[in-house]
């Protein structure tokens, strides 16, 4: 008798680099979340052929040439102040549809070898958290210590922090939240910084001169993957067309850690602020209309976007658009981590500092100036793909 089929393919292509090869580090803010959950099994997939890369833009061929870490060379990290163990919580997004069915079990050993690296995280809301008490130095002190003993014990060519952490309301009194405390560490480190949430994080008043001075690349804030990637497309559509839109109104679904998170009005406030932006910067003005956030618990990491929008068309003509956007934002944010922390270590490698504004491709708020529109940004982020492989070639010629 045959036996029985497996889910998953058989592998096309090795999941390590041989030993010479430089190897980099990915260093994760929220280590044991579903993003980063899923950005850590879905890294090991791609790289042993398991799966192809949908959704990762930095596997199209426009960014063949420039210099990109391989998949298979990235080592992970983290901090986190939950203590669920990686491969569990595969387990979990397995069973909830997030994840293949049979994934966990098949990268059980990069899960295994992920959460040996996760450090304790903190502070924790409302001071719960144990020990004697730290100041904020002493906070950016320990996290920065962890990131360089993760660079030096595994003998990386690089590292780069991502923050991928439940969004945090914007701070109230100037002090420094846990999102600003963990990008100062990763600047007080050396390593580039990426802000893939709407908190606070580099965007901190305290933290310019730092950001000026520290000479290493950095992007954020809040990763565009669901219903604002679709607000930047639609909304330089209306604009372009000179269809003068009335209202723009919008309601999110959703469960899972965001949704409880985003429960809080303030930091529901926060995630909010990125999506009317996108709306201003496109439109030219503000429009009518909010963006409500609902938790809904039985969706898991599932979530439904829906926007209704009012516009008048020729003599005055009313019209409306409505779309629904249903996904999981894990499954969408995995690859544009990886994305982003590919981006960041070569951008490092080749000596390029300061905010990356050409990435604003993948951001509702991004850092430095750019465009608002997708199309645009797509355009600006292939000349940043070009950029990249111009320097590694001149790299290769002094050679």
């Amino acid at each position: 008798m045959s036996a029985e089929p497996s889910s998953l393919p058989t592998p096309t292509t090795p999941t390590t680099p041989s030993s010479s090869a430089p190897r980099y580090g990915v260093w994760l803010i929220g280590a044991r979340g579903s993003v980063a959950t899923t950005a850590v099994a879905g890294c090991a997939a791609v790289a042993a052929g398991l799966h192809p890369p949908a959704g990762m833009v930095t596997e199209t061929p426009d960014f063949a040439a420039s210099g990109l870490p391989p998949l298979a060379s990235l080592v992970f990290g983290g901090h986190d102040t939950l203590d669920c163990p990686l491969p569990k919580r595969a387990e979990h997004l397995a069973e909830g549809g997030v994840l293949p069915h049979g994934l966990p079990a098949a990268v059980h050993a990069e899960l295994v070898a992920a959460d040996r690296e996760i450090r304790p995280g903190g502070p924790t809301p409302g001071g719960t958290d144990t020990g004697p008490a730290r100041t904020d130095d002493d906070w950016i002190d320990v996290f920065a210590a962890d990131i360089r003993d993760f660079t030096d014990r595994h003998q990386l060519a690089g590292t780069v922090v991502v923050n991928v952490a439940s969004t945090e309301p914007v701070p109230a009194d100037g002090a420094l939240p846990p999102s600003s405390l963990y990008a100062a560490a990763a600047l007080r480190a050396g390593c580039g910084y990426v802000n893939f949430t709407p908190s606070t994080g580099l965007h901190h008043p305290a933290l310019a001169g730092l950001a000026a001075s520290a000479g290493v690349p950095y992007a954020g804030r809040d990763g565009k993957t669901g219903q604002t990637l679709l607000r930047s497309v639609l909304g330089p559509m209306f604009q372009q067309r000179a269809l003068a839109v009335r209202a723009w109104s919008g309601t999110n679904l959703l469960g899972g850690g965001d949704g409880a998170a985003l429960a809080d009005p303030a930091a529901a406030a926060a995630k909010n602020a990125g999506k009317e932006r996108v709306l201003a910067d496109t439109l030219g003005a503000a429009p009518e209309g909010e963006v409500h956030i609902d938790d809904v618990p039985a969706m898991g990491d599932w979530k439904t976007a829906w926007d209704h929008i009012a516009f008048d068309g020729f003599l005055g003509s009313r019209m409306i658009l409505q779309t629904i956007w249903q996904g999981c934002d894990s499954a969408l944010a995995a690859p544009l981590v990886l994305d982003l922390a590919r981006l960041l270590l070569r951008a490092g490698q080749q000596g390029v500092t300061g905010p990356l504004g050409e990435l604003g491709f993948y951001f509702k708020d991004p850092v430095g100036d750019g465009p608002a529109s997708l199309g645009e940004q797509y355009t600006e982020l292939k000349r940043f793909a070009a950029r990249l492989r111009d320097d590694a070639a001149d790299s290769g010629a002094r050679r």
